[in-house]
């Protein structure tokens, strides 16, 4: 049986996670190899969620045995548990949020808001709890892209704390949810901080595994406030293939570097369009802006995103394109961009009260 364990081993160590590049051992995913009478048990827990390609992985590790061990039944399970990651500035964890993404731009218009409700819906569709928190005080739309109605608001508990509002399955918080829509926030830099932070802080959010924060675009005070009160323990730059965005880019990833935050990728946004009558490609914002921006600061590009129609119209209509066509080319982009970010994540060190959960230790 030993034999075969170490065969299977092996075996397993020639198949390599597809979004992160390493075998199973490499990554720590392989929990468990046994041999249960005919049966050759694998137990796989991967740091990020999978659901959209669990299948698929089963079945090619399943392959990748066959292909040197023989057994009569091979049973897999294959799992995921995320935990919270380690900050740079030694913040510990917010006590209902494991970790805190900041989804930014260098720029506005290169559509950092519709990749940060696209994103975290992808995220809920491959099986983590997640928050999206709108942190663009003057100007919010994630009310709008959530199709949450302009009179709904949020119940307040104790006089002080909100609940966060339930839409699509995800735990939602906006400043569009305590306002008008036609309302402008009339404020000074000092007050905005202190309204994202009561957006932050105040909101009663329950176990996420990930809270996406949709960033105003720029480098201000919203995101110095992120910086400095908030344990981030990452951040996500979008950005469209022209000079003039990558070079906001830039600036964006060179501010995260600043305070300690670590870039976990690149959104290139817009980045090619595709004529519905004719199928004729053009690149009408350029080409390869991303891929440069990402070689130069040693971060992935996530994903490709095109110039689409369709993704203005679901999201303006309140059903972003993950809900409006969840099997549909483009959401499925958005759920690989997904998977890979939270992949690119669980690789990095985690926060040390969830080394020592993740432990059992038999009497």
């Amino acid at each position: 049986m030993t034999a075969a364990i170490d065969h299977a081993r092996s075996a397993l160590a020639g198949w390599q996670d597809p979004y992160l590049g390493k075998n199973l051992q490499d990554t720590g995913a392989l929990r468990n190899l046994s041999v249960e009478g005919d049966t050759l048990k694998v137990e796989i827990q991967l740091g990020y969620p999978a659901a959209g390609v669990r299948e698929i992985m089963i079945k090619e590790i399943e392959q990748q045995i066959r292909r040197q061990v023989s057994f009569p039944k091979i049973d897999i399970q294959l799992n995921w548990k995320i935990v919270s990651h380690q900050t740079k500035t030694a913040m510990k964890p917010q006590a209902k949020i494991k970790n805190i993404i900041a989804v930014a731009s260098g720029k506005g218009g290169v559509g950092k808001s519709t990749t940060s409700v696209n994103l975290a819906l992808a995220l809920s569709k491959e099986g983590a709890k997640v928050g999206i928190l709108d942190a663009d005080i003057y100007g919010p739309s994630q009310a709008m892209m959530l199709g949450v109605p302009d009179d709904a608001r949020p119940d307040v508990e104790g006089g002080k704390f909100f609940t966060p509002m339930t839409v699509h399955g995800m735990q939602a918080m906006s400043m569009g949810f305590l306002t008008d829509a036609n309302t402008p926030m009339v404020m000074r830099g000092p007050m905005i901080s202190s309204a994202f932070l009561q957006l932050l802080d105040q909101t009663l959010w329950h176990d996420l595994d990930y809270l996406i924060v949709d960033m105003p675009p720029g480098t201000g005070d919203i995101q110095l406030t992120l910086a400095q009160k908030a344990p981030v323990t990452g951040a996500v730059i979008v950005t469209t293939p022209q000079n003039i965005a990558t070079l906001d880019a830039k600036k964006g990833i060179e501010m995260f570097r600043k305070v300690d935050i670590p870039v976990l990728g690149i959104v290139e946004n817009m980045a090619i369009h595709i004529c519905e009558n004719c199928g004729y490609q053009q690149h009408i914002f350029g080409t390869g802006g991303a891929e440069q921006v990402a070689e130069s600061y040693d971060v992935p590009v996530l994903g490709s995103l095109p110039l689409d129609p369709s993704i203005r119209e679901q999201t303006d209509s309140g059903n972003p394109t993950v809900l409006a066509e969840p099997e549909g080319p483009v959401a499925l982009l958005y759920r690989d961009l997904a998977r890979r970010m939270a992949a690119q994540l669980s690789q990095t060190p985690k926060f040390e009260s969830s080394l020592f959960s993740a432990v059992n230790v038999d009497p």
